[in-house]
């Protein structure tokens, strides 16, 4: 068993958590004592919030909660006139397990098992010990809140199969850390407002030297090390304001920062502390009247590049995305009492490379714009169907004419 284990470290995990996840599903059919937690709905919840407002079983009377979330698609895309046919996708099945080890002390993981088991991570593991709502620790692997997409990144709460582009090819999405902090939040009358500040590892080299020939802030999610030790031995520092009216709309404040080269190595020095600095605001609203529903977010990137780099390389980058949601139908379908139709758009951008060439003062290019409109249908809120058509431009960073890029998704993704 021991050889086993060893030789297929990742096979071994993955049926564990199928044996338990199995096992709670056969009792909740015959055991009262399992039940679904619902999400409290009455309780007005932030950005923050979002990895405990998710869905989970009981399991009889142990303090651990089980959940998890399902996606599965299918894609069929031509750029500039070539297609690579159709292909079927099983992108992500993630499992959340819960604990309340005593009272204000609580324990939450998330583990991702990515295309098949191709890629399995830990995105979250921390340990909250609540002194005051206002005055929260946690520590262990910390889901760096830059953005709002970062910690609130579920499947089934998107329209959307693809994630927004400022999220995974600008900010490395689902970017998690080893590290300790604070958070909580505070509220008079409709206004409620919360924060969040961590000291994590961070960033490395690979950001400037990696297979995509640019300044790639997502390329250092291949860095397991940082789970380990820092590279450049300095703290990265995650900072949030979240400010949110009860009855209009929520907008939030990030930064994100540090050192992210090896900048010496035993006494010795290597080079200059060079820094990478992210700024970025995120919003979202829904409109009464209409039930349309918004959400946006921007990042603004700065990295300290060095003078022996190419220009290809960029010292500035900057992305946003919006969506907009408006759902046209709701009503009891089937067995399914509140059913909903949505129609959706969605609105990405990209430049990875701000500024002009020295010799010709010409614009770098470097750029991405895609549009996908959208038809999602959920026979309930934990459960989405989706049909998208995203047809994207993107230009080399010498701003020839933009390749073209469409593409046919149709897929589904459910909490259980």
């Amino acid at each position: 068993m021991n050889i086993f284990i060893f030789r297929y470290p990742r096979q071994f995990l993955f049926g564990i958590l199928f044996l338990v996840i199995i096992g709670a599903l056969k009792a909740q059919d015959t055991d009262p004592l399992v039940k679904r937690i619902p999400i409290d709905t009455s309780k007005t919840l932030l950005n923050m919030d979002a990895v405990y407002n998710r869905p989970f079983l009981a399991i009889k009377k142990t303090p651990v909660a089980l959940g998890g979330y399902l996606e599965a698609n299918s894609i069929y895309s031509t750029e500039d006139g070539i297609s690579e046919g159709l292909s079927f996708q099983a992108r992500r099945l993630t499992i959340f397990m819960s604990a309340s080890i005593t009272n204000q002390i609580k324990f939450l993981t998330e583990i991702e098992f990515e295309d098949g088991t191709k890629e399995i991570g830990i995105e979250f593991a921390a340990l909250d010990v609540t002194f005051h709502p206002a005055f929260i620790f946690r520590g262990g692997i910390i889901m760096n809140p830059i953005g709002a997409f970062n910690q609130n990144h579920d499947g089934p709460k998107w329209e959307f199969i693809e994630r927004p582009d400022v999220a995974v090819n600008l900010l490395p999405a689902t970017w998690s850390n080893v590290g300790f902090g604070l958070y909580g939040k505070t509220n008079r009358g409709n206004w409620i407002v919360g924060y969040e500040i961590y000291l994590t590892n961070g960033f490395d080299n690979s950001i400037i030297d990696n297979e995509e020939n640019k300044t790639f802030l997502p390329a250092a999610k291949e860095n397991e090390e940082r789970f380990e030790e820092s590279n450049s031995g300095k703290a990265l520092i995650t900072g949030k304001i979240t400010i949110q009216n009860r009855n209009n709309a929520e907008i939030g404040f990030s930064y994100m920062g540090g050192v992210y080269n090896k900048f010496e190595e035993d006494g010795l020095i290597l080079d200059k502390k060079r820094r990478v600095d992210i700024f970025a605001i995120d919003f979202n609203t829904t409109i009464k009247k209409t039930g349309t529903y918004i959400v946006g977010e921007v990042a603004f990137i700065n990295v300290d590049v060095p003078v022996t780099f190419t220009q290809q390389y960029g010292t500035r980058q900057w992305g946003a995305f919006v969506d907009v949601v408006q759902p046209v139908l709701k009503r009891k379908i089937l067995n399914w009492n509140d059913a909903t139709f949505n129609l959706a758009a969605r609105l990405d951008y990209v430049d990875w490379n701000v500024g002009t060439f020295n010799e010709t003062n010409t614009d770098i290019g470097e750029e991405l714009i895609a549009i996908t409109p959208a038809i999602s249908f959920r026979p309930s809120a934990q459960t989405v169907f989706r049909l998208n058509y995203r047809y994207q431009w993107q230009k080399d960073i010498l701003n020839n004419p933009a390749a073209k890029k469409a593409s046919w998704l149709f897929g589904f993704s459910t909490y259980f």
